[in-house]
Formats: C-alpha cells, sequence, structure tokens
C-alpha cells in the first residue's frame, strides 16, 4: 500500500512540477558549470547503498571534504544554489527515487555512505530496515539542527508508530515547515562533493 501510494504521488508530483523542473534545470545549467544533477551516496533500506539525486548546488571545484572544513561555505554555492536549498527544490529530483523505489516519501532521511555512527546507531534500533524517506519524524522536529542521538530517536519513534495517518501528518507539517524555511542551516549543503552527472 505504502508502495503504490508513494509511485503514484511521485508521478503526480513530477507532471505537477514538471514546469519547475524544467526552469530550476535550466537556471542551474546556465548559471554555473557543470552538470544540472548530482548524484550522492547514501545508505538505504538494510544498509545497502544507492544514489540520491539533488539539483546541483555547489560549484565543480568545491573541495572534497566535508562541509563544515570548508573556510568559506558560501562562495562555494551556485549562484542559485543558497536559494535553491533554502526552499527544498534541490530535492525535486529524489522523486526519481521514489520511483526507482529507492526511496519512500516519508521515512528516515538516508544517512551518507560515511555516516557510520548513524548507520550503526540506526542498525541498532532495527531502523535500518526501513526504505529512507524524503522528509521524515526527525525532519520536521529540527531537520538540519538536532543531534545525531535525537535524530536516531525520532526515526525509532516514526519505526514505533508508522501508519498510513502518521505518514499523512508528516507530508503536510513537511510543507508547512518547508514554506515556513524551518530549521534549515547555511552549512546543510552538500557533505561531500562527490559523483557529478548529466
Amino acid at each position: 500500500m505504502k508502495r503504490i501510494f508513494d509511485f503514484i504521488m511521485s508521478l503526480i508530483a513530477i507532471i505537477v512540477f514538471s514546469p519547475v523542473i524544467l526552469i530550476v534545470s535550466i537556471l542551474v545549467k546556465i548559471t554555473s558549470k557543470g552538470p544540472v544533477l548530482f548524484k550522492q551516496r547514501r545508505i538505504g533500506k538494510d544498509n545497502v547503498e544507492f544514489k540520491i539525486y539533488k539539483f546541483r548546488t555547489m560549484r565543480i571545484d568545491t573541495p572534497n571534504v566535508p562541509t563544515h572544513l570548508l573556510n568559506d561555505t558560501d562562495s562555494f554555492y551556485t549562484p542559485i544554489g543558497k536559494s535553491l536549498r533554502k526552499v527544498s527544490l534541490d530535492e525535486l529530483p529524489q522523486l526519481l527515487n521514489i520511483i526507482k523505489g529507492e526511496m519512500s516519501i516519508v521515512g528516515p532521511r538516508p544517512a551518507l555512505y560515511s555516516q557510520y555512527d548513524l548507520k550503526e546507531a540506526r542498525t541498532s534500533m532495527g531502523i535500518h530496515k526501513l526504505v529512507p524517506g524524503l522528509s521524515g519524524w526527525a525532519q520536521i522536529n529540527g531537520r538540519d539542527t538536532i543531534t545525531l542521538e535525537s535524530k536516531v530517536r525520532f526515526d525509532k519513534e516514526y519505526l514505533d508508530k508508522r501508519s498510513f495517518m502518521f505518514d499523512l501528518k508528516i507530508i503536510f507539517l513537511t510543507l508547512y515547515r518547508v514554506v515556513k524555511v524551518h530549521g534549515v542551516t547555511d552549512g546543510a549543503i552538500e557533505e561531500k562533493k562527490e559523483e557529478l552527472s548529466v
């Protein structure tokens, strides 16, 4: 049931947002050198890695180091990168991940392949059995501002309480927080500049 809902809603979202996706794709391409999409290794269901899609928001010469090690984060944004991240438009390509079955609309946000502590903590709680989501319970309870421990606690709470109605609540609250731009930090950009594609 959840998979069918994810597939249908993502397909509808792609159709509805197709003008936005087209415009953002063109803007990314004409405002900076490099591909339109950014691919990044993430940890999926049962700790199996997959490639997550995002609109590229960083210059292609960004050092391949964790974001917090960059001397001047703002200088590495593309001209529209910071704005895309602020309103979460860079996440739209993940609708393709949902169509492919690698992600769900609601679930724990997929960890970076290098976030071993988060991977281990989730595995110990059985959270790794869930399909990662475009948004999740931890996202709407702090997004980029909560600690690893709090994130795992909210993920476990979602695991225990998951239901169709709970997912609908999370979707509604996600839309509300995106509109309010709640819980987004400037440091919450691509964690590493890794593989780039078309």
